[in-house]
């Protein structure tokens, strides 16, 4: 035999075997820049190697060889599906074992055709594609396959087959869900890896149910649970599940992770926290969606008696609204009483020009003026037309601070100054006073509140969903619960003294004259 020969004569008995494929197919003895993980003692008599995949990474592979060798696909009777979806912690090496399957694949399966995608753009081309590259160039077939990294045309072709023989790179992108179509492989695999499949909109995933449906499918879904909605989270949680292989990964269990880090986040957040779960423990978060503010204390704040402080400051958050459905609104908030001054028709605008809105809150401040309160913090909306109603008040000598929405937060645990805002509003809800749930106000306050959803970033950070993606739902732009979040942009100080005790004399008529001489 040739060298070749030997070696697809080699590859024939992995056929069912894909933790033997990649035990075989890599230099496990000889490489070091592979040799970061010591094969569980289980493994090491199996194979005659100290070095190999992290122990979940060999049951998963022994698993999936079980999975093949009981449907026993012949080549031309098509098979049931193989579909597996794990959701894992940070850090467990996901691309590694996506980088596996698409080998084992395409050297053990003449004619194969798969497709690979990430959540992100940049998630597939320079890790899941990059991480593919690596692996294949030490592999035992390397030299079968030609590698492509171009943009556009990312593709792991075999050098005589190259259209019938092939494993394509797309992006997630909604617009590309076409791409996901039509690809068969009767006398094949028709295989699909998604990384970071939280991110992967359900769109592209039902496109993909279209190549499952000849010869031995194979679908492999990989992510954290930031999302405790969509089909990742069906698949693992839902109504999918039974349709599926699922595993939970915890990130402490794997070899690779970095403790010290996971320790921190438990430290910093809670090991009951949905961050840690998310990150750490491989499961999705409690909630029983991504909504962010929970209905429960939305509702406690609104059925809250008043208390009244009479050294509370004013504070007045502007949401600024570009022309079309959406509102202007003007929010004033005085200590945690965010109920008795907000009112639609004095604080809600629709198609009013910047100068116009600045005029509006002008004449907001006299009239607490003229009730003995001076704003101790305005803060408004400085992006789009809100550029204006700041240039406006600043014209005026209007005291103001101007809030850009998608600065990112000085605080570790938001991505953006938005976020950290409705963070903070989410942390006061159970002690702040809400418009009651009946009223025209509180109704409108609700839905806003309650029907935004987020996420969580690779970096850690809790990121809201974005108005854009809202509306997409068909949900409105939460202007109001945006102008509330503005009030707690910045601290700010307590009035020194009560409300009243400095009010502007105003003139008012009296019975009582007390020039007139007479004794009362």
């Amino acid at each position: 035999m040739t060298p070749d020969e030997q070696i697809a004569d080699d590859l024939a008995n992995f056929y069912a075997d894909p933790l033997g494929h990649v035990m075989y197919s890599y230099p496990w003895d000889t490489e070091p820049a592979i040799q970061m993980v010591k094969l569980p003692k289980r493994y090491q008599g199996r194979f005659d190697s100290v070095w190999g995949p992290d122990e979940w990474a060999c049951e998963f592979l022994d698993d999936l060889g079980f999975e093949i060798a009981t449907r026993g696909f012949d080549g031309r009777n098509a098979v049931e599906p193989i579909r597996y979806a794990t959701v894992s912690g940070h850090g467990i090496g996901k691309s590694v074992i996506a980088s596996w399957l698409i080998k084992f694949i395409m050297d053990t399966r003449p004619r194969s055709k798969g497709t690979v995608t990430a959540g992100t753009d940049n998630q597939l081309r320079t890790k899941t594609w990059a991480e593919l590259g690596k692996w294949n160039k030490m592999s035992a077939t390397g030299h079968w396959f030609d590698y492509n990294t171009g943009r556009g045309s990312m593709s792991l072709t075999h050098k005589r087959f190259k259209e019938d023989w092939r494993c394509d790179a797309q992006t997630s992108r909604e617009e590309n869900s076409e791409n996901f179509a039509g690809q068969h492989a009767a006398g094949g695999t028709s295989f699909y890896v998604f990384d970071e499949a939280s991110a992967v909109p359900d769109s592209i995933y039902k496109v993909r149910n279209g190549g499952l449906t000849d010869g031995e499918p194979m679908v492999f879904d990989f992510g954290n649970g930031t999302r405790n909605s969509g089909q990742f989270y069906e698949e693992c949680e839902g109504t999918l599940k039974h349709r599926y292989r699922t595993n939970h990964i915890d990130s402490r269990s794997v070899q690779i992770t970095n403790k010290a880090y996971l320790q921190e986040l438990i430290d910093d957040f809670g090991l009951d926290s949905d961050i840690v779960k998310v990150r750490v423990r491989g499961m999705f978060p409690s909630s029983s969606s991504m909504q962010y503010m929970p209905t429960a204390d939305v509702l406690g704040a609104m059925d809250r008696p008043l208390v009244t402080d009479r050294f509370a400051p004013l504070v007045i958050g502007v949401d600024v609204a570009r022309f079309g459905d959406d509102d202007t609104v003007i929010y004033p908030r005085v200590g945690l009483d965010c109920r008795s001054y907000f009112s639609r028709e004095k604080c809600v605008f629709n198609g009013l020009t910047g100068p116009q809105i600045a005029d509006k809150i002008i004449k907001l401040q006299e009239e607490f003026r003229d009730m003995g309160m001076e704003c101790a913090g305005l803060f408004v909306d400085g992006g789009s037309i809100g550029a204006s109603v700041v240039d406006h008040l600043g014209f005026l000598g209007v005291d103001h601070v101007d809030v850009n929405f998608g600065e990112m937060s000085a605080e570790r645990e938001f991505r953006y100054v938005s976020d950290q805002m409705w963070g903070t509003l989410k942390k006061q809800l159970p002690r702040i006073m809400l418009p009651h749930e009946l009223t025209d106000e509180g109704k409108e306050l609700k839905d806003q509140l309650t029907q935004r959803e987020y996420g969580i970033t690779l970096g850690n950070k809790i990121h809201l969903e974005s108005k854009k993606d809202m509306k997409a739902r068909g949900i409105g732009s939460p202007d109001w619960a945006d102008a509330l979040a503005l009030t707690f942009r910045s601290p700010v100080r307590p009035r020194s003294n009560p409300a009243g005790a400095q009010a502007k004399p105003k003139e008012a008529t009296h019975e009582y004259d007390p020039f007139d001489g007479k004794e009362r």
